[in-house]
């Protein structure tokens, strides 16, 4: 047989390792043996010692039947017939003959002992007759301690053995025999040490019956009666300290026990789907009776009894027989043998009730009779219950009452104890019940942390510390949010008396001045419960979102961050201060560790309902302050916000002002009585309902609502509104009319007054015959009866008439009580809130108070392990307020750890000293700012802890972006971060910032290891005589690289990296700070220099002095490391052009306004991201392109000059974009003004060619009407820029003459300049424009000359320019395309002879031009060639235009200049090639004129028919050409007078048919001219 229990105990097999028969009769011995040597048994028989006959006699089966049958006779006439012989034999009688062997507690340990003889299985044997002998022996009176002891531990044994268990017979009544034996023990005492054993042994027994298998068939009285013996020996003071400890000890185990049965008992239930409290009758409930009173019947002082006191009377004790002792004995037995044989139920809720409400019972404070040291072991015990079966207590209804009744009631004014010890546990209870059971303790719960709170929140400023900034713990507040306002001391009419401070305080109505051990017990119960995971949650829920509760989570947090200052160990202990920022930190780390949660709603509050109310909270508390101040204005606030319905309404004031306790009661009561509101005081009196009630308790119930005011009219407004409510209402019989009622109200009050009036002396008060005198006669003429008066006047004796909140001393907590327990019953239990849903809302209400600790304790504390739990708590924080969107939160635990750091200030750091040192291939820069930082650990670990923070919640900061621009830049500024945003996307396309130039540059390794004293003095004398900085010593620069490894494992680089990936909210955050970091106009430089440093180059410098005359602009890194990172950010996508560039636009406008006072490297970079982000930002047209041209082209011309490449590279990106902005631009006078100032610049020239050649022949040209003529300029600067080349050409020609032809092919590609390449391709895009001049014509709108000269000069102009550039490859490229332009088909027109102007305009100018000395000593080797090109050129265009010069008027003139330039060209003493190729040249002319009918000799027979312009013709070619080549036209028309005879003019020449050719063919004759021989000439005309 093997079972277990249900308390987990073996229930069948016997654990023994000796035969447990013989172990039952070797107790049996044991006892008996020691009674025998008592003299009282001193001649027993000798039964006692042979245990009986030996015959086998069977066990008895049931106890019940053989004890009824077997008496002391029949025991008698056994031991006669059995042993009788011996007896006689051996001579044992007694005193007077009689025989002992009749002692019926000897007699029974014999006769157990027979019938175990045939005993087998001890498990079989009966119970009851197993404990039978022992049990006797215990009820005696008649025995001593040591053999009640020796009894006890016998049954001790035999259930710690499980001799005795669940398996035996009769169980559960051997079991209801020993609980009521062990309850009525009884032996001789006298007061020594075996009497504590006995009382030991007796706790041991209990504890081992309830705890073990017995426990289960105990019933609920004997678990009572078992209470009551354990309770009375705990209560009994004159025990020893160790039995007392003892029976707490065993009372903690068995309450453990019973308390745990609750839980079978609610699995009970769910089985029967019904109530425990209803499936228990009633009269079971109040059968069960606990006495802690150790006077009882079951208590020490019964068990303890002296013989004196069992004497029979008329015998003495001496004499008195041990037959006669143990019959009464016997007696007793047999009587609960009877009692005990109904059936038991297994004891349940009655007893556990009721050991639960005596243990309540037993925590009373004002019971007199009960010790503190009594109180202590009962909170002790009520924790182990609530421990155990505090949830089980909570769903028990008659258990719960009591815990919210009596059990809280109790331990709450416990808890204002001055005893420590009482203290600590009822706080340690407290916490425990408020743990398991605060589900049903809502306003239990807040009542007592509310005062838990009073005690502990300090009232006193938290002080100044010289280190520590105070705005980093700004949020702490400075006193909790009280639900109701403090009381308005003292009104001067003697209608209240106020409670003294000191009693206030003692009462708990304000917090008081705690012992500071007391204060740290209370702090480590608020902990205790901080710890539960899902408390304070449950706080914010239940109370700060409920209109009428306190708002206990934000007071509780604004406790513990308070008490977390190390000021309140000044009036607490040291271990305070650490205690609260453990709990603090423990509440947030609940919160972080439910962030990943899945969020549960099921069963939970709406969150919006929960908003809304926390709103409308604020919304009354603002009234309520606002009413207090001036009603009528709080009642037009509440009702702007729709607090009050109507204004005007009084129902609707008054429903408002008496269901709220945030308004002043004095202020209430002189409002209502005010005159002018008599609807809202007739409105306010009906809220009440006086029916059933007497006129005193109507007093005082109507007078807890507001304060009567101290005006005598004001009062009697309400008293007289007052009586005639009272009257409409009851319809006393003991008041005849209003009137009546009237004056006895004014009496009550007055009697109110007089009784509780401190000034007057207990002999001068009222008594109940003056209170009847004053009436006399008042009610209609009649007296008032006496007994009512009577009635009225002890009430108001016994209880003042007063506020609530001004309750005297005795009945203070009493009257909150009883309010308390009225608002329960209809207060909804506690929503028990396992859930992450309302983190984010509690934590936006309490994180102020929590950063401001963290900020405090950082900055003040010393040990690594404070400094973990707090870096701890900031992270916490941030991932809570990141996760949440709380970004005020991260905000401000942004600025104050970059406010703790030291990096973040405002005043920019001087890196005037900065000295850069160069070791080992590394260079560091060593600055006052570095050295500083690195010498400041706990700044350190706050960069670290800050940026941790950052890395990844980029998306959360707002305004914390600000200090970060701060740490940026000046961490910048001083060579800390890099100069580049390598780690972002989007590249400018620009090398990195240049920063200051350092005061100096140190090469470590130069200087030897060792220096002196004496070189070190040296080098110091010298630095100041040099007026350099001294060299950083090995201090410094240790500082240094620690401030480097710092900077360094911040990891910045990642940071920006998932900043450029922000969301735009975020994005346009970090923008607006970056841009308030800009300085205003007005503002001092953000960085001081030294006055005498030059201004600092692109290149950084080796730190020497420079002396200027004057004082360049000042430059400013940050300014540059600002605005690039701005225009970064809002160059990133679409999105950021859209949001964030019209602001960075602005900033960057605002800059470059102000241009002379900025250093053009900041200059340069600030117009190259302007342009940049115009070029992005074209479709939103928040940039003007002409303003931005504007302010560029308004530069000082040596500004511009100096910022050329990067605005040049800027404009290069915009005409690269969009087509229409780089139209717009093209448009532009002020771009081509800024071309052409930046296109002399040799660095500058090669991007403004790139640009030009864009707007001319890139993919979608963009050449207008506008910006023809400034392109054709500008190509022009640039042809002409390559004469630069005549230099190498000359070279090259001289080395030929030498020989040196092997080296010219190579000394051509290696020498050739750049300017000459660009002068050629620019005379390529000349000639591309010269293609576009016809359109642009067609489509100018111009008239014929207007658009002529608008369009095809500026090209002639130029390419005639080029024709002259000492050049040869661009002069000889200009002539190309110059013949091109002037053979084309567009150039000329039938309709208009504008087109003429090319021999007035371009040719003869250009040969002008190549005939002055000048232009041919800039190549004289190579002039003469362009001498003849120009006048062969001549005279091609002339003949190629000759048809239609033909019939232009200015044809004679034209033809006249042509000769004239001729005969310049002839007698300008150069070359001979110029004198072979002229004449040439006009023979090809004459022959074609001659031909064409223009140049017709004269005839010498008949009449001249030649027309005027041939007559002038000849002439003026005859005269002309005899001037320089006489020869020429004799030559060729040598019988004038004959051929001009033989030529048929009808018939077409072959001169005429080779014109007629020369127009079909076109004009393609782009072939160079070269002189030529006349006879080829001559050949050449005769064939056209």
């Amino acid at each position: 047989m093997d079972g277990t229990g249900l308390n987990g105990h073996r229930t069948g097999q016997v654990t023994v390792a000796i035969d447990p028969v013989a172990l039952v009769v070797t107790e049996c011995i044991t006892v008996t043996s020691a009674m025998r040597k008592h003299t009282r048994w001193a001649h027993s028989s000798i039964s006692s010692i042979l245990g009986g006959p030996t015959g086998t006699r069977p066990p008895p089966s049931d106890s019940r039947a053989s004890n009824h049958e077997r008496n002391r006779a029949s025991s008698k006439l056994d031991l006669i017939e059995d042993d009788g012989v011996l007896t006689s034999r051996w001579g044992l009688r007694g005193k007077k003959g009689q025989s002992m062997q009749d002692n019926p507690l000897m007699s029974a340990f014999a006769r157990l002992r027979a019938d175990l003889k045939g005993c087998k299985d001890i498990q079989s044997f009966d119970t009851p007759s197993l404990l039978k002998p022992f049990l006797q022996v215990i009820r005696s009176s008649s025995t001593t301690a040591p053999i009640t002891s020796l009894a006890l531990i016998a049954i001790t044994k035999m259930l710690a053995y499980n001799i005795v268990n669940l398996q035996c017979p009769n169980f559960g009544h051997g079991m209801q025999l020993l609980a009521s034996t062990v309850t009525n023990c009884r032996f001789e005492g006298d007061n020594s040490p075996s009497d504590e054993v006995v009382f030991l042994r007796i706790l041991k027994l209990m504890e081992d019956m309830i705890c073990g298998a017995s426990g289960q068939v105990l019933g609920d009285e004997s678990v009572c009666n078992m209470m009551t013996t354990a309770l009375s020996i705990c209560c009994h003071l004159r025990m020893s300290e160790v039995l007392r400890r003892s029976a707490e000890v065993s009372m903690v185990t068995m309450c453990q026990t019973i308390f745990m049965r609750l839980k079978v008992l609610e699995a009970e239930r769910a089985d029967r789907d019904g109530e425990t409290d209803t499936l228990v009758a009633q009269e079971d409930m109040d059968a069960a009776r606990i006495d802690s009173n150790p006077n009882g019947d079951h208590g020490p002082n019964a068990m303890q009894r002296g013989s004196t006191s069992l004497e029979i009377p008329g015998t003495s004790g001496g004499d008195r027989s041990s037959m006669e002792v143990a019959s009464a004995s016997q007696l007793d037995l047999a009587k609960v043998d009877e009692e005990s044989t109904k059936d038991v139920r297994p004891y349940g809720l009655p007893s556990i009730r009721e050991l639960f409400r005596v243990l309540a019972d037993l925590l009373d404070p004002h019971d007199r009779q009960r010790t503190d040291t009594l109180r202590v072991m009962a909170l002790r015990i009520v924790n182990v219950a609530l421990e155990v079966a505090g949830p089980s207590i909570a769903n028990h209804p008659s258990l719960a009452s009591l815990a919210k009744d009596t059990l809280c009631r109790n331990l709450f004014q416990l808890v204002r104890s001055e005893n420590i010890a009482i203290l600590h546990e009822s706080l340690r209870v407290a916490g425990t019940l408020l743990a398991t059971c605060r589900s049903v303790l809502k306003l239990q719960q807040e009542l007592f942390l509310s005062y838990i709170v009073a005690c502990l929140h300090p009232r006193i400023p938290i002080p100044d510390e010289p280190n520590v900034d105070p705005l980093l713990y700004q949020g702490v507040p400075q006193a909790p949010g009280l639900a109701r306002p403090q009381p308005t001391p003292g009104t001067g009419s003697g209608r209240s008396t106020p409670v003294p401070v000191r009693d206030r305080q003692r009462l708990g109505m304000e917090g008081g001045s705690r012992k500071p051990d007391a204060r740290e017990a209370m702090v480590e119960a608020v902990g205790g419960l901080v710890r539960i995971p899902s408390f304070m949650a449950e706080l914010f829920v239940n109370y700060d979102c409920e209109i009428d509760r306190s708002d206990l989570c934000s007071d509780m947090v604004g406790l513990l961050s308070r008490n977390a200052f190390p000021d309140s160990a000044t009036w607490s202990t040291t271990n305070v201060p650490p205690l609260c920022l453990d709990s603090l930190l423990c509440y947030v780390q609940w919160m972080a560790d439910r962030l990943d949660d899945e969020p549960q709603t099921s069963g939970m509050p709406d969150r919006k309902r929960l908003r809304e109310q926390r709103n409308k909270k604020k919304i009354i508390i603002r009234g309520a302050t606002k009413f207090n101040e001036s009603p009528k204005g709080g009642v037009a606030f509440l009702a702007s916000q729709g607090i009050i319905e109507d204004p005007n309404d009084a129902r609707s004031v008054t429903s408002f002002l008496k269901g709220t306790t945030r308004v002043d009661k004095k202020v209430l009561g002189e409002f209502i009585a005010k005159k002018g509101n008599e609807a809202i005081l007739d409105a306010f009196l009906d809220l009440f309902d006086f029916q059933g009630l007497r006129v005193d308790e109507a007093l005082r119930q109507m007078l807890n609502t507001f304060r009567l005011p101290g005006e005598s009219a004001l009062i009697e407004r309400i008293v007289t509104v007052f009586s005639e409510k009272y009257c409409a209402a009851t319809q006393s019989e003991y008041v005849a009319n209003t009137d009546a009622l009237f004056i006895l109200t004014y009496a009550i009050i007055m009697l109110n007054t007089d009784q509780y009036n401190p000034n007057l002396k207990q002999q001068n008060r009222m008594t109940v015959q003056d209170f009847s005198k004053n009436l006399r006669g008042v009610n209609d003429g009649k007296d008032f009866d006496p007994a009512y008066l009577q009635e009225i006047y002890d009430a108001i004796k016994a209880h003042e008439i007063v506020l609530p909140e001004e309750h005297d001393n005795k009945h203070a907590f009493e009257h909150a009580w009883k309010e308390l327990l009225v608002k329960t019953q209809t207060a909804e239990d506690l929503v028990i809130c396992e859930t992450n849903i309302y983190d984010a809302d509690m934590f936006a209400a309490t994180w102020r108070p929590i950063v401001a600790t963290l900020n405090y304790v950082f900055v003040s504390a010393t040990e690594d392990a404070v400094f973990q739990r707090v870096i701890a708590g900031y992270s916490q924080c941030a991932q809570i307020a990141a996760r949440y969107g709380i970004s005020v939160c991260l905000d401000h635990i942004i600025q104050s750890l970059a406010k703790i750091s030291t990096l973040a200030t405002e005043a920019p750091p001087d890196t005037g000293l900065n000295t850069e040192m160069q070791a080992s291939g590394k260079s560091i820069m060593v600055s006052k700012f570095a050295v500083d930082f690195g010498r400041d650990n706990k700044a350190e670990l706050a960069t670290l802890v800050l940026f941790r923070i950052i890395n990844g919640h980029e998306d959360a900061i707002r305004d914390g972006w600000t200090p970060i621009v701060h740490i940026l830049v000046n961490l910048f500024v001083n060579s800390l971060i890099p100069t580049s945003f390598t780690s972002i996307s989007r590249d400018l396309d620009l090398p990195p910032i240049p920063l200051q130039s350092p005061a100096q540059v140190i090469e470590r390794n130069d200087k030897s290891s060792e220096t002196g004293l004496f070189s070190a003095f040296t080098s110091y004398v010298s630095s100041v005589m040099n007026d350099e900085p001294p060299e950083p010593n090995d201090q410094e620069i240790e500082a240094t690289l620690c401030t480097v490894d710092c900077i360094n494992t911040c990891r910045f680089e990642e940071i920006l990296g998932n900043v450029s990936e922000l969301p735009v909210e975020s994005l346009k955050s970090l923008t607006m700070s970056l841009l308030s970091h800009l300085p205003e106009s007005e503002s001092p430089p953000f960085i001081t220099v030294k006055s005498e440093m030059s201004a600092p180059t692109p290149v950084r410098a080796n730190g020497m002095k420079g002396g200027q005359s004057a004082e360049p602009p000042v430059y400013r890194p940050a300014v540059v490391y600002v605005l690039e990172l701005a225009t970064i950010l809002a160059l990133r996508d679409e999105e950021t052009i859209a949001a964030l560039g019209a602001d960075v636009a602005d900033a960057l406008q605002s800059a470059i306004r102000d241009a002379e006072r900025l250093h053009p490297v900041a200059l340069s970079r600030t117009v190259f991201y302007l342009l940049a982000l115009l070029r992005a930002s074209n479709d939103h047209k928040y940039i003007r392109t002409p303003v931005v041209l504007h302010a560029i082209s308004s530069f000082r011309q040596d500004t511009l000059k100096a910022c050329a490449q990067p605005i040049l590279k800027g404009i290069h990106g915009c005409i690269s974009g969009p087509a229409e902005l780089r139209n717009e631009m093209a448009s532009s006078p002020d771009f081509w003004a800024i071309m052409r100032a930046l296109q002399p610049q040799p660095e500058a020239t090669g991007l403004v060619f790139q640009i030009v050649e864009a707007i001319v022949a890139g993919p979608h040209p963009a050449i207008t009407g506008d910006n023809y003529e400034a392109t054709i300029a500008l190509l022009n600067a640039f042809a002409w820029s390559g004469s630069v080349g005549a230099k190498l050409e000359q070279q090259r020609d001289q080395q030929l003459k030498r020989g040196q032809q092997a080296s010219l092919t190579q000394d051509k590609k290696l020498k050739k300049s750049e300017a000459v390449t660009r002068g050629t391709r620019a005379l390529t895009l000349v000639s591309r424009l010269a293609g576009c001049a016809p359109a642009l014509i067609a489509h100018s709108h111009l008239e014929t000359n207007e658009a002529w000269r608008a369009y095809w000069s500026p090209v002639f102009r130029c390419l005639a320019t080029q024709c002259t550039n000492p050049c040869r490859e661009i002069r000889q490229q200009s002539f190309t395309f110059l013949q091109r332009c002037l053979l084309s088909p567009e150039l000329t027109s039938q309709d208009h002879n504008e087109w003429t102007n090319i021999f007035g305009e371009v040719l003869f100018p250009l040969i002008n031009q190549l005939l002055k000395p000048e232009i041919y000593q800039t190549d004289p080797l190579g002039m003469s060639e362009t001498r003849v090109q120009a006048a062969q050129l001549l005279c091609k265009i002339f003949l190629h235009h000759l048809v239609l010069l033909s019939g232009w008027e200015g044809v004679l003139d034209l033809w006249v200049k042509i000769l004239t330039i001729m005969d310049r060209l002839m007698n300008s003493g150069q070359s001979d090639t110029l004198v072979e190729a002229i004449p040439e040249s006009l023979k090809n002319i004459l022959l074609v004129m001659s031909t064409g009918g223009n140049l017709v000799p004269p005839t010498k027979d008949g009449p001249d028919e030649r027309s005027q312009l041939q007559k002038e013709l000849w002439t003026e070619t005859s005269s002309r050409l005899e001037r320089f080549l006489p020869g020429l036209m004799p030559e060729l028309f040598p019988e004038a007078t004959n051929d001009a005879k033989s030529v048929n003019i009808s018939e077409p020449t072959p001169a005429t048919k080779a014109i007629n050719e020369t127009q079909e063919k076109g004009v393609d004759q782009t072939e160079e001219i070269s002189p030529r021989p006349a006879s080829s000439a001559i050949a050449e005309a005769q064939a056209v």
